[in-house]
């Protein structure tokens, strides 16, 4: 495997602005399937799931390899849906490049901003397609208007439509400055001259082109200033730096679904994404020496991998998908999980076509495979070499907003059930359970209702256990209001052994969306470092237990500022219990308050329903920010408890003769209002 002929991409977009069919385009033109699968005939290659094909949506991340001029592309095709938010965020995590995918029509909708921010997280170089050319009231200039305003991005055409909506015909190449057409199939692509009355147009966009690139560019700029002709070549190698350099998004525009646009964007994918070895080295943490490592992608280093995916194969157990940074696996060999400091057996390595598979005998770094054989690995894990354990960057998951009970309809069921929602959130780490203490209940927690309407479909056709689901339910959290200092102290005497321990904290408030932070501020170098983690593990764990009511406690800062230490009768268990007991009595007394989480929601809406839609609004609670004219419906942004939005589909399709529709996705969090 040669590192500069490989591409890891990603491809990612709202709901609906046509991922999947433009990937099973990708994978027909390349020569990977022999016929185009249809999304809306539930055919699509990467669509395998059961669910995806009878719900029209992608809901796993699918990965496949292709290959085109010899260069060898992966690809990810990842779900638009905001419930399955997580599997955007673990591909984003390992790719190094993705396309962005734009309805000519909508623009830039709710969940194209969300990956646009996940991509710049984990500084991922894109170029952008404007899709759907030729449905009523596409507009390619207004799209890439869009993604200035609303991504803070700096898109650049690279070709651009000839004719749009009924009157769509092809594309021109501003490089080439060729008219591109393609037969009824796709197939056949025609480059011609740009014709006489578009020449005057396609030499204004080139000049627009070459104008951007001249603030990158010093060669281009130089030329440009002599009056000098620029050349093709030149133009694409300063495009491929600045797009690597995420100062540029190269644009290109088609209509997938028929078949027109897709080998310019194989192309760009070639021309303009990094191979592995051209991005920034991956960033690792060596705990032995506590410091921050760059990770250069080289087959011949040390083995480094991050699982990034965890799937449920019923035959081969988990099949862990592995992004390799550094170094190489081979089959039949062992690796060290650093995460969880164990060895781990590799069986077999594959390469994966959606839910079918090819076996490699190794996987280098910059390749994504699946590793067949580890029982302990999960989202996240960093897997290597115990002469060289470092740790990769974690990953960031959103905090599930919505739960239900489940219970087994047998009593013999209830081991089986178990057995699957452990599977299953070891698959997703968006997806929660645990088990209410005083009513024995199973609680599942997800991102929304279809992302645990889909869970439970799972549990009951895959897994083939029966199952009864309550209501769904919010998920509140608790936090604290003021700052309060706590000394605590223990005294048990057990098994004929008094154990001891004594410790002050601090609990403080901190601001929303910081998360929970744990300090240690007190020195006692006589104190051994396992009372130290019995204190840290027995206030993590509090903070799991909430407050009062149970829910997860979130934004506390407890700070340890002081400890008695009695090498006699002090232990790690009377330490880890004060702790705990310590946390609880400060949280009380600290202004405990229930937060409830708040929804980002666009109702997309024809113009003459807006006054209807807005007052359905105001009745469910929502605050109304604004709204933004469409070239066919008006788009209201709204933000709304979660409480409050249940049943609202049916409501706001009663209000708009069943035209409307909205997506929304968890904000915030913030005190719960009595209503």
């Amino acid at each position: 495997m040669d590192l500069r002929t490989t591409r890891n991409i990603g491809i990612m977009a709202h709901i609906d602005a046509g991922k999947t069919t433009t990937t099973e385009r990708m994978l027909f033109y390349s020569g990977k399937t022999y016929k185009i699968g249809e999304v809306d005939d539930g055919e699509a290659t990467m669509d395998w799931m059961e669910q995806e094909q009878e719900r029209g949506i992608t809901i796993q991340s699918a990965a496949t390899t292709t290959f085109w001029r010899g260069y060898q592309i992966n690809i990810i095709d990842t779900p638009g849906h905001v419930d399955f938010t997580a599997e955007v965020e673990r591909s984003l995590r390992v790719l190094d490049g993705a396309i962005a995918v734009f309805c000519a029509v909508s623009g830039v909708e709710p969940q194209s901003e969300t990956v646009w921010h996940q991509a710049n997280r984990y500084n991922v170089p894109r170029i952008a397609y404007v899709n759907k050319m030729d449905r009523l009231g596409a507009d390619f200039d207004a799209v890439l208007e869009d993604m200035r305003a609303k991504l803070a991005a700096n898109p650049v055409a690279i070709n651009y439509p000839i004719g749009k909506e009924g009157g769509f015909e092809g594309v021109i190449d501003l490089l080439s400055m060729e008219e591109i057409r393609w037969n009824e199939d796709g197939q056949e692509m025609a480059r011609n001259p740009v014709a006489p009355e578009r020449l005057e147009e396609a030499r204004a966009r080139r000049e627009a082109l070459i104008d951007a690139l001249a603030t990158f560019s010093d060669q281009i700029t130089q030329r440009y200033l002599e009056g000098e002709d620029i050349p093709q070549e030149l133009i694409a190698s300063e495009l491929r730096k600045a797009c690597i350099a995420q100062k540029l998004v190269p644009t290109l525009c088609g209509a997938s679904r028929r078949n027109m646009g897709v080998q310019p964007l194989l192309d760009a994918v070639v021309d303009y994404l990094p191979a592995p070895d051209e991005v920034a080295p991956a960033k690792a943490f060596n705990p032995k020496k506590e410091e921050e490592i760059e990770v250069p992608c080289k087959p011949t280093g040390y083995p480094l991998g991050l699982v990034f995916k965890v799937q449920w194969d019923r035959e081969a157990g988990p099949l862990c998908y592995v992004r390799m940074y550094s170094g190489s696996i081979h089959n039949a060999s062992t690796v060290y999980n650093v995460s969880k400091k164990k060895r781990e057996r590799v069986t077999r390595l594959l390469r994966m076509h959606a839910n079918k598979s090819e076996p490699v005998d190794s996987l280098s770094a910059g390749d994504i495979g699946v590793i067949v054989g580890m029982k302990l690995a999960q989202t996240g894990d960093t897997i290597g070499t115990e002469g060289w354990p470092v740790l990769l960057e974690k990953m960031h998951f959103p905090e599930p907003v919505i739960s239900v009970s489940i219970e087994p309809k047998t009593l013999s069921d209830r081991e089986k059930l178990k057995e699957t929602l452990d599977i299953l959130s070891r698959e997703d780490p968006t997806f929660q359970t645990k088990e209410n203490e005083e009513t024995g209940q199973l609680i599942i927690s997800g991102m929304g209702e279809l992302h645990l309407d889909v869970l439970v479909t799972r549990i009951i056709k895959d897994f083939k256990v029966q199952a009864r689901v309550g209501n769904p339910q919010v998920t509140y959290r608790e936090s604290i209001t003021k700052e309060v200092t706590h000394t605590e102290e223990y005294r048990r005497l057990i098994a004929g052994k008094e154990n001891t321990a004594k410790l002050t904290i601090v609990a403080s408030p901190l601001p929303r969306g910081t998360g929970n932070v744990y300090r240690k501020a007190v020195r006692a170098p006589q104190v051994p470092d396992e009372i130290f983690d019995a204190i840290e593990h027995g206030i993590n764990s509090a903070f799991e237990g909430g407050i009062q009511f149970g829910y997860p406690a979130v934004d506390i800062g407890i700070t340890l500022t002081d400890l008695e230490y009695n090498e006699l009768t002090s232990t790690p268990f009377a330490f880890e219990a004060c702790a705990n007991m310590a946390y609880d009595e400060a949280c009380r007394a600290a202004g405990p308050v229930l937060l409830e989480p708040i929804m980002k929601v666009d109702i997309l809406t024809p113009k003459e329903f807006v006054g209807e839609v807005m007052s359905l609004v105001s009745q469910n609670g929502g605050i109304i920010h604004g709204s933004e004219t469409k070239a066919t419906a008006e788009v209201v942004h709204v933000e709304a408890p979660l409480v409050n939005m249940f049943g609202f589909t049916t409501s706001l399709r009663s209000v708009s003769q069943g035209r409307a529709s909205f997506s929304m996705e968890f904000s915030h969090f913030e005190p719960k209002k009595e209503r």
